[in-house]
Parts: C-alpha cells; structure tokens; sequence
C-alpha cells in the first residue's frame, strides 16, 4: 500500500475536511473518531505521510516517534481512560482491516470492550 496524499486524513491534515478535534501538536493530531467502535474512539495520526506503523517505524524520525508516542499517551490521559483501562489498535494492510492508507491509532475505552477478536471458527 502507497501513501496517497488524498486520502481522507491527509485532507484532515491540510484542513480540507473539518474534525472533532480533541488534541494537536507538531507531531500529531487526535480526533474523535465519525463512527465510534466504543464509548470513546479517537483516533490519533501523526502528522507525516506513512501509511502504516510499518512504514512509520522505518522512515519516521526519532522525534516523530516520540512525539506520536507522546501524543497518544497525552490524550488517552486528557480523556481519563489510564485508570479505567483502554485498547490502542493499529490496522496495517487488507489482512488487518486498514481502511486508510495513513498511519493511525484507535484509542478505545469508557467502558469494557470485551475480547480482542472474535472466537475462530
């Protein structure tokens, strides 16, 4: 998967497409999610053109990666999901559900999620 520089986050990023902010910095930006999977599902980018954590790890800058790390830490405090507990989730490629070609993370919480996966068949 390439990055395309149209996809709906980058439009996100260059402020073509509006969102319910929740935080930004240099390094990422964090928005509530238009579909929530849970009482709380924000999804947090970073703010450089990867497409996956795959893609973000190799070619990201040490203070790219920090910075993200920093960031998903920051809101998933902001939103008081540390003690009660959240899931962070990273799809990467077909197999893993990605919907969007640009690197991203679901925080999810507010309440108990239940299993990771669906029993197999």
């Amino acid at each position: 998967m390439s990055y395309d520089s149209e996809n709906i986050f980058a439009k996100i990023l260059r402020g073509e497409i509006p969102c319910n902010k929740v935080y930004e910095d240099e390094h990422a930006l964090a928005f509530h999610d238009i579909a929530p999977q849970a009482p709380v599902h924000v999804l947090v980018i970073p703010k450089g053109p990867y497409v996956s954590h795959d893609d973000f790890s190799e070619k990201a800058s040490e203070a790219e990666i920090a910075g993200f790390t920093r960031a998903v830490g920051h809101v998933a405090r902001e939103l008081g999901l540390s003690a009660p507990g959240y899931r962070l989730i990273a799809n990467h490629g077909n197999d893993g559900g990605q919907e969007v070609p640009h690197y991203h993370v679901h925080i999810c919480g507010g309440g108990r999620l239940g299993r990771m996966l669906a029993p197999r068949d």
